[in-house]
């Protein structure tokens, strides 16, 4: 009474040119590797790497998580990335040299940290 199941294998793509998305905020960074439609390949952040507290705001922990999306992504074969840079956090440069220090070729690097045009209303001045 058994049935044949046939499975499918799982077909990995390979992706040569992808994206890299770095958010490096105060308190953590955030490396995203995606192919050229933006689907999401492989990603690690300073906390998934291992660091706590304020260890995950540092430079090194922003490298390290950079080369841990990189071994995370290589099934795919990843070779060239254009790399998009957020936030003013400490790991923005060192992000970028893990991911190069890893083996990808680096394409571009574009700043699209949000800036504000006029921002938020100023607080009435106080009286005297």
């Amino acid at each position: 009474m058994a049935k044949d199941k046939s499975t499918k294998k799982k077909v990995r793509k390979s992706v040569l040119k992808g994206n890299a998305y770095i958010q490096a905020t105060f308190n953590n960074t955030i490396v995203t590797l995606t192919d050229k439609e933006g689907n999401v390949l492989a990603w690690s952040s300073a906390g998934s790497s291992g660091f706590k507290g304020a260890r995950k705001s540092t430079p090194y922990a922003a490298q390290v998580a950079a080369e841990n999306a990189v071994e995370k992504s290589k099934p795919y074969g990843l070779m060239q990335v254009s790399i998009f840079v957020k936030g003013v956090g400490p790991g923005r440069e060192q992000g970028i040299r893990g991911l190069q220090s890893a083996g990808l070729d680096i394409d571009a690097i574009v700043d699209t940290t949000p800036t504000p045009h006029n921002g938020c209303r100023r607080k009435k001045p106080r009286r005297v």
